[in-house]
């Protein structure tokens, strides 16, 4: 009787991790492949809060990767100016909006910005994250404990390197921009 209380146990608590663990998980659909990402609930709840609602509302659907700096990041997460499908698209705009929601008191934490870092983007404010975020395509030590850390991309980082770099000499500005196809949880 025993064996079988530890057995039920046991499968209950690996039932409930898995559930967990799926809950931190999203889908990044790019044009070359599925990019799978964890965030961080732990260490930026609101930020991790926020990813969730809009991409679970489909905010972040079809919007454009604005700059795009080789060796550096790529930044998206526009959902004012940013999304190729809404009347209110403006690439030139592009990177100077946001949601509806208000800006975000930062969450800075001691997870480094390595390759394949997901992490807030905002103005010199650092209480002005709102949607917009960007990837590290190579380590940034010197954005540490100045930007919200929230995820990483734990499978998929090579669809993430194919996406189209920006002008080097108009900070990374992108000409036709390649686009987030859809963001969802897991």
């Amino acid at each position: 009787m025993n064996k079988i209380l530890i057995n039920i146990f046991i499968f209950f608590f690996l039932t409930i991790n898995q559930v967990m663990s799926e809950e931190n998980i999203m889908i990044l659909k790019l044009k070359d492949g599925d990019v799978k990402i964890e965030l961080f609930e732990d260490v930026a709840p609101n930020h991790v809060k926020r990813i969730k609602d809009l991409a679970n509302s489909g905010k972040y659907d079809n919007v454009v990767f604005h700059r795009v700096i080789d060796g550096f990041m790529a930044q998206t997460g526009d959902v004012k100016f940013g999304n190729s499908s809404s009347s209110d698209f403006n690439l030139r705009m592009a990177g100077m909006g946001g949601s509806d929601l208000p800006d975000l008191k930062q969450e800075f934490n001691n997870l480094p910005h390595d390759r394949g870092t997901l992490s807030m983007a905002r103005s010199q404010d650092p209480n002005s994250a709102n949607s917009q975020f960007f990837i590290c395509f190579k380590p940034a030590p010197f954005l540490d404990n100045q930007y919200t850390v929230f995820g990483k991309v734990i499978e998929g980082m090579e669809f993430v390197d194919k996406i189209k770099r920006g002008d080097e000499n108009n900070n990374g500005a992108v000409t036709d921009p390649d686009k987030i196809i859809s963001l969802k949880s897991l």
